[in-house]
């Protein structure tokens, strides 16, 4: 067995410094192999040429920051896991489910069906590997005052139906972690946090292997208002999207973001709706789900963009046993 290295053991971090570090939320040599010098530099108080010496240790202790050749790439594409929806028709057009270590976002106007996949995934996340789940915790970061503890119950009510299995209700509550953002940069810091009960989790026998943002612009949406604004805006949503992707890394955990949309007025032809967050949202998300209702409880997904799957669209109900063929 490989011993684990703490951040008092790289060259150049005493104490003081370990401590410092940890509290700014360094807990492990992987988080901090994935940081910037200046960074580093200014949260515990050293010179940048020091913090660089020590973020190189990190990266060569935790065997990140160097060149591989592709067959490594796809020996270590092996570890990514893929969470289910439930669903047949979602799960191929999505090619088993969403990724871990991938930002999957999904948008659409209120009531087309974000939060109610959400809601599923978190319990789907719980179930074992050859259930198509990720067997382990969930941590969701809500935003709108989305979360219901009762449509768990009903959706783990609804798999006990559909698996033949008795599943409790209250076991999947125990391993989902739920924290209400206030603001933008509270939403920011809550990344940080989570970071803490990931590494804290890390060794229990539910990990943390599924992130779930609801919804990732509401509050930057709301604070930013007029164009003036809008650069401080996409640098922060960039930051943020960004420590997300590290979190997925660093754990190998599924991110699900939800994103609420605009409207276009002045489109004539084609979905005058558009999610928010410009291309920084666009680019930085690994795998783009536009959601749209349908008649009654049928939702169409549509996949707009991924890296390797074609794009194509799924129809699938939303109903209160949860998400259905």
């Amino acid at each position: 067995m490989v011993e684990r290295k703490g951040l008092e053991d790289l060259p150049g971090v005493g104490p003081a410094t370990a401590e410092k570090l940890k509290e700014a939320g360094y807990g492990s040599i992987e988080a901090l192999a994935v940081s910037s010098s200046s960074e580093v530099a200014s949260i515990a108080d050293i010179g940048e040429s020091t913090a660089q010496k020590i973020i190189n240790a990190a990266r060569l202790a935790a065997d990140v920051g160097g060149f591989e050749t592709g067959d490594q790439v796809l020996e270590r594409r092996k570890l990514v896991g893929k969470l289910s929806f439930g669903t047949k028709a979602f799960d191929d057009l999505m090619g088993g489910g969403i990724e871990t270590q991938a930002i999957t976002e999904f948008y659409g106007e209120f009531g087309s069906g974000k939060t109610q996949v959400a809601h599923q995934m978190a319990v789907n996340a719980q179930l074992p590997i050859e259930e198509k789940g990720l067997e382990g915790s969930v941590i969701i970061i809500d935003t709108e005052n989305t979360f219901r503890p009762e449509r768990i119950t009903q959706m783990v009510k609804g798999l006990s139906v559909r698996m033949g299995t008795e599943y409790d209700p209250e076991i999947f509550l125990k391993n989902i972690h739920v924290a209400k953002a206030y603001n933008s940069n509270h939403q920011i810091l809550l990344v940080d946090t989570a970071m803490d009960l990931a590494n804290k989790l890390k060794d229990s026998d539910k990990p943390v292997r599924l992130i779930i943002v609801d919804s990732l612009t509401a509050h930057f949406r709301a604070e930013y208002v007029g164009r003036g604004t809008l650069a401080d805006r996409q640098q922060k949503l960039n930051k943020h999207m960004h420590e997300l992707m590290k979190f997925g890394t660093l754990y190998n955990a599924a991110i699900l973001v939800t994103n609420q949309v605009m409207s276009k007025p002045d489109a004539f032809f084609g979905d005058p709706t558009k999610p928010i967050g410009g291309h920084i949202v666009g680019h930085t998300a690994t795998f783009r789900l536009y959601l749209r209702k349908s008649k009654g409880e049928k939702r169409i997904a549509r996949l707009v963009d991924s890296p390797n799957l074609p794009e194509g669209e799924a129809i699938f109900s939303v109903t209160t046993e949860g998400l259905k063929d």
